[in-house]
């Protein structure tokens, strides 16, 4: 295609230039014209392709940041139940730390930020459900509603959990199939397991981390019917825990930019690979 574009504008550019010869016949154009050279052609059309060749041009992606680094000053605003169809549950909490008191929510907003980045690039469109700019939250219910009113094509809230020492490594969370008032994730359980053992896979190979030993038998993967966030999704989706902030090891790679630039590179390639069907 880009050849044959190059000698139409080359061809184009001889007629416009014989039609203005002298008609004398001596020659000599009676005025020069602007025409696009064959580089500059080629130039438009490497770029219009390079576009078009993006993986996740027209996808749309909600990356939800665990917690907020706000929530501690709003105790009472976060402590208010909201609904999540099963019951009805605090809108959000304050998240865990590291013994060293290096936030959850700081280090869930970094890693979401550093895969937005990493997404964008591959040509998707990135929400995030907050970006360090609200006061709290947001609940836990407001989380799920921005990816269903995104039509997420595929959304991750991103975690740290909070456990003893000696429990080390990640695990993903996937919804159960709930169908009870307001909540109905029947739709969604199967794209969202391809979505979380997809994540699964390429966050082990870019962070070299090891499945939980402590949540979900070994195999990385746990499914639950108690987080609002998974249960008022109607979209594709699903929770990554990267590690245990209490663990003195697990804590030694959360609080490192170099590992947590890894864990981001994870976190999209898994979400890169479900979109396009690899996962």
């Amino acid at each position: 295609m880009a050849a044959a574009a190059l000698i139409a504008t080359a061809f184009a550019g001889w007629l416009v230039w014989d039609s203005l010869r002298d008609p004398g016949g001596g020659g000599t154009p009676q005025r020069a014209l602007a025409l696009p050279s064959a580089a500059a052609a080629a130039s438009q059309l490497d770029s219009g392709d390079s576009k078009a060749a993006l993986p996740l041009t027209g996808k749309v992606v909600v990356l939800d940041p665990g917690h907020n680094a706000n929530n501690h000053n709003h105790t009472a605003e976060i402590a208010k139940l909201v609904d999540m169809g099963t019951a009805r549950k605090a809108c959000d909490t304050t998240g865990t730390a590291t013994n060293s008191g290096y936030s959850e929510a700081a280090y869930t907003l970094d890693v979401s930020r550093r895969a937005r980045a990493l997404l964008i690039k591959r040509g998707a469109t990135v929400k995030l459900t907050q970006n360090g700019d609200r006061a709290f939250g947001p609940c836990i219910n407001e989380r799920a509603g921005i990816g269903n009113a995104a039509h997420a094509d595929a959304a991750v809230s991103i975690h740290a959990d909070g456990s003893a020492t000696g429990n080390r490594g990640f695990h993903v969370i996937l919804p159960a199939a709930v169908h009870q008032g307001i909540a109905d994730t029947r739709a969604i359980v199967i794209p969202s397991r391809r979505l979380g053992t997809a994540l699964k896979a390429h966050f082990a190979a870019a962070t070299k981390s090891a499945p939980s030993n402590y949540i979900g038998g070994g195999t990385g993967l746990k499914v639950r019917d108690d987080l609002g966030g998974l249960n008022l999704s109607t979209v594709p989706k699903v929770f990554i825990e990267c590690g245990n902030m209490r663990d003195p090891q697990d804590a030694a790679h959360l609080t490192d930019p170099k590992w947590r630039q890894r864990a981001a590179q994870g976190i999209a390639d898994g979400i890169t690979a479900f979109l396009e069907g690899r996962g």
